[in-house]
C-alpha cells in the first residue's frame, strides 16, 4: 500500500529481541495517582483511573487553589500548558514558558525559573514539560527558545552536568539552519531509559531548518541519534524528493508531540508539512517523511513503519496531536493499536507493531494542478473507517442563513464568488481555493482522550472554513518582495492581519525602528526570526514594515534576493469568520465526537460551547472553535474547557451529556490534568484565554469536592 514502509528486518528483530522493560513510574494504588507525564502517560491516553469524582457527586466541585503566573504581557497571551504531576508538585510553565513547580494540593509556589535571564530566546506558547526520575529526587527538562533546559526538580536551578550550563542547544546536528531562531520544541518529548527523544517547531518558509527527530543523553546532553524527516542521500524515501533535497529543505517536523510505547521500545512521531507551506513546485514528489506517522526503534532511531497521510501537502496539514495508544478487539483478534487524528477529520488506525492499516485506506483521485509549475499528487489517502468527524467540503449551500444578521447570507455569498470550492485537496490557486476543514482543522494540537473501559476515542474538532489563495511573486527584488515572502502568510499581503497575525500597518507608530528589526531578527511568540537574513536587508525591511505607504521604501531595489525564487506566494491565511469571529458556515462550529475504534463507528457526536453574543440572540447549542483537549476518568467523566466562552465542562463520556459546567477566568485554551494527593483527587486547567479574539487571562485554577468528602 502506498505510503506504508515497513523495515520487516527491523521490525522482526526488534520485537523478538531483547527489550528491557522499562518500570512504571506510576504508584499501584489508584488512590495516589499522579498525572505524571505529559497527556497522562506515555501513550497519551489523557485517561485517569481516579473515581473520586463522579457522575453523582461532580455538581460539588468547588476552586480549591489559583495560582497567578503574573503580569500578561500583550494582547494575544496564551497558557497552553498541559501540567504533570509528581511526588505531590505540579509543574507547568507560565505564558512567557517560564516553567515552575507548585504545591498540588495548595498550588503554593515553589520555584520558578526564567529562561531568558540565563541567555535563552522568549518562547510565545509552550504545552508542558517533562519528568525524569534521574538524580537527587528527578529532573525537569522545559525548552525555551533554542533551548532545552533540565532543571532539579526540587530547586528549579540548571543541572550543570547537562549541556552546557544546564542546556543544549536544539540545533545541534541538523543539516542545516544552524543559525535559524525559529528552531524549538514547544511540546514536550518523552523519557525512555536515559534518553529524551522529541520533535521540534520550525519555520515555514524558504529557508526554514529540517525537522529531524532527536534523542539526546540525559546525563550529558549529547546526541544519542537523529532521524532524517528528510531523507539523506541513499536512505528511504530520498526518491520521493529532488536529489539532495536535504541540504536545503525545511520542515516535515514533528511539533506536536511524542508517543511512547516503552514496554516495546517503539516511539511514534506525527510530522508536518514541508516548506513552503503553500507552494511545491520545487519539491516534486511525496516528499517522505513530511505528513507521515513514523515509528522508530526509540533505542536507536532506526524506522520501523511508517504511513504518509497526505502526499506533497499544499494546505499546511500537520499532524496536529500526538497519537493515541489503544487496544481493542475486533473479529475475534486483540489489536494493540494506534490512532492519529488529522485536521483533515480523519481518523487513521494502524496495528501499532506492524503499521498494517485497520481499516482499509483508499488512495483516491484528487483535483490536479491549477498552477503553472506547480507539483500535485494524483492521489490522496482517504481512511474507510470510522467516518470524518467533521464535514469534509465548504460550497455556498452551506453558508449560514439571515439569523446572523439582515442580508448576512447573501453578504458570504457576494465573498466567496469566484473561488474553487466543493471538494477535498483543490490546491491553491489565484481565485482563492476554500479548504474545509481550515488551516487549524479538524482536529488540533490538543488531542484526543482514549477510554479503555467504553472502547471510545473522543476527540473535539472545528468547524471552519478557510481560503487560500496565492499571488504571482514580485520579479523585482525590493523591501515588499521579502515581506510577501517570509510575512504576508501571517500578516496578510497589506500587512492587514489573518487569522493567524494581527494587523502590522501601524506597528511604525507604535515601535521604534530599532525594536521593530530586533523582533524581525529575533522573532517572538509564534514568529520566526530572520537572523539569518543580512542586517541591510534586515534594515530595509524594517523600513517598509515602519512605513508600508512609503513607495521608496517598498520599492528600494536590493543587491541580491535572500529569500525563495518561487514564483507564487500566499496573500495571508483567510478564515472564512464573520466580522464577530464566527465561522460563516452552518453549525455546528465545533464539537466533541465519540468514535468506537474497534467497531469504527462514530458513538456520539455533540457540539461544544456557545459564543455567548449569539446565545443572547437565541442561537445555542451551536458550539464554538476550541483550543486543547480533553481528558477522562474513571469516574464516568470526561473533563474538556478549550471552546471561546470561557466555560470548563463535565461531560457523561457514554453519552455525551453535560453534567456539569463552571466559568473560567478567561478561556481554558489547553488540556485540563487531574490527580490524587493525600487521597484527594483534583481537577486543574490553565486559564489563559488569548486566541479566538477571547481576553488574555494568567491563571491556574484546581477544583475538587469540598472535604469532608461525601
Amino acid at each position: 500500500m502506498r505510503g506504508l514502509g515497513v523495515a520487516l528486518g527491523v521490525v522482526v528483530l526488534g520485537l523478538t529481541g531483547c527489550l528491557r522493560v522499562e518500570p512504571s513510574e506510576t504508584p499501584e494504588s489508584a488512590a495516589d495517582w499522579e498525572w505524571r507525564e505529559y497527556l497522562g502517560d506515555a501513550g497519551r491516553s489523557h485517561a485517569s483511573p481516579l473515581d473520586q469524582i463522579t457522575l453523582d457527586n461532580v455538581h460539588l466541585l468547588e476552586p480549591v487553589w489559583t495560582y497567578d503566573t503574573g503580569p500578561i504581557e500583550g494582547s494575544l497571551s496564551q497558557i497552553q500548558c498541559n501540567p504533570i504531576v509528581v511526588g505531590g508538585v505540579l509543574y507547568g510553565t507560565t505564558p512567557r514558558s517560564h516553567p515552575f513547580a507548585l504545591d498540588a494540593a495548595t498550588g503554593k509556589e515553589l520555584w520558578r525559573f526564567d529562561p531568558t535571564a540565563h541567555g535563552s530566546a522568549a518562547q510565545g506558547h509552550n504545552r508542558g514539560v517533562v519528568h525524569w526520575a534521574g538524580p537527587d529526587g528527578g529532573r525537569i527538562l522545559a525548552a525555551s527558545g533554542q533551548d532545552l533546559w533540565m532543571l532539579d526538580a526540587k530547586t528549579g536551578r540548571p543541572d550543570p552536568r547537562f549541556g552546557g550550563d544546564g542546556r543544549i542547544d536544539l540545533r545541534t546536528g541538523l543539516a542545516h539552519g544552524l543559525e535559524a531562531s525559529d528552531v524549538g520544541s514547544p511540546t514536550p518529548g518523552v523519557v525512555f531509559e536515559d534518553t529524551i527523544i522529541l520533535g521540534t517547531k520550525v519555520g515555514e518558509v524558504d529557508g526554514a531548518a529540517p525537522g529531524d527527530v532527536r534523542a539526546f543523553d540525559l546525563r550529558t546532553g549529547a546526541l544519542r541519534w537523529s532521524f532524517h524527516t528528510i531523507p539523506h542521500d541513499g536512505e528511504f524515501g530520498a526518491e520521493t524528493w529532488p536529489a539532495g533535497a536535504w541540504r536545503e529543505r525545511g520542515g516535515a517536523n514533528s511539533w506536536s508531540g511524542v508517543t511512547l510505547d516503552r514496554e516495546r521500545g517503539i516511539v511514534y512521531l506525527p510530522t508536518g508539512s514541508a516548506t513552503p507551506d503553500f507552494w511545491g513546485g520545487d519539491r516534486p514528489g511525496d516528499n517522505l517523511y513530511a505528513n507521515s506517522l513514523l515509528a522508530l526503534d526509540a533505542r536507536t532511531g532506526e524506522r520501523l513503519w511508517h504511513f504518509q497521510t497526505i502526499h506533497h501537502d499544499l494546505w499546511d496539514r500537520d499532524l496536529p496531536a500526538p497519537p493515541n495508544l489503544v487496544t481493542i478487539e475486533r473479529d475475534g483478534r486483540r489489536i494493540d493499536a494506534i490512532t492519529q487524528t488529522t485536521k483533515s477529520g480523519f481518523l487513521f488506525v494502524f496495528d501499532r507493531v506492524t503499521g498494517e492499516p485497520v481499516f482499509p485506506i483508499e488512495e483516491r483521485p484528487v483535483h490536479g494542478s491549477i498552477l503553472p509549475g506547480e507539483w500535485v499528487a494524483k492521489t490522496q489517502p482517504f481512511p474507510t473507517a470510522p467516518p470524518p468527524f467533521t464535514r469534509q467540503a465548504m460550497d455556498l449551500g452551506r453558508i449560514d442563513d439571515d439569523r446572523r444578521g439582515a442580508g448576512f447570507h447573501a453578504s458570504q455569498v457576494a465573498r466567496l464568488e469566484g473561488m474553487r470550492m466543493g471538494e477535498n485537496f483543490i490546491p491553491p490557486s489565484l481565485e482563492g481555493s476554500v479548504m474545509y476543514p481550515g488551516f487549524d482543522g479538524g482536529a488540533e494540537w490538543g488531542g484526543a482522550a482514549w477510554d479503555a473501559e467504553t472502547g471510545l476515542l473522543y476527540v473535539n474538532a472545528n468547524e471552519v472554513g478557510g481560503v487560500m489563495t496565492m499571488m504571482e511573486a514580485p520579479k523585482d527584488v525590493n523591501p515588499r518582495s521579502l515581506y510577501l515572502e517570509n510575512c504576508a502568510v501571517c500578516h496578510g499581503a497589506e500587512l492587514e492581519g489573518t487569522g493567524v497575525g494581527p494587523s502590522i500597518r501601524d506597528v511604525g507608530e507604535r515601535r521604534t525602528d530599532l525594536e521593530i528589526l530586533t523582533r524581525l531578527a529575533l522573532g517572538g511568540g509564534r514568529m520566526p526570526g530572520f537572523v539569518h537574513l543580512p542586517l541591510p536587508i534586515l534594515e530595509r525591511l524594517t523600513a517598509y514594515v515602519s512605513d508600508p505607504e512609503d513607495e521608496k521604501k517598498a520599492l528600494a531595489t536590493l543587491d541580491a534576493r535572500p529569500g525563495s525564487s518561487a514564483p507564487y506566494v500566499a496573500r495571508g491565511y483567510t478564515y472564512l469568520r464573520d466580522e464577530e469571529g464566527v465561522p460563516i458556515n452552518t453549525p455546528p462550529f465545533g464539537t466533541l465526537t465519540a468514535i468506537d475504534v474497534a467497531a469504527g463507528e462514530i458513538r456520539w457526536q455533540v457540539p461544544l460551547g456557545d459564543y455567548p453574543h449569539l446565545a443572547e440572540r437565541g442561537i445555542t447549542g451551536a458550539g464554538t472553535e476550541n483550543y486543547g483537549g480533553p481528558i477522562v476518568t474513571a469516574g464516568g467523566l470526561l473533563f474538556i474547557a478549550a471552546s471561546a466562552d470561557e466555560t470548563l465542562r463535565a461531560f457523561d463520556k457514554r453519552t455525551g451529556q453535560v453534567v456539569w459546567e463552571t466559568a473560567l477566568p478567561a478561556s481554558g485554551f489547553a488540556t485540563p490534568a487531574t490527580y490524587s494527593v493525600d487521597g484527594r483527587q483534583y481537577l486543574v486547567i490553565a486559564s489563559g484565554g488569548g486566541k479566538l479574539g477571547r481576553p488574555s487571562g494568567s491563571t491556574y485554577v484546581a477544583y475538587a469536592i469540598p472535604e469532608p468528602l461525601p
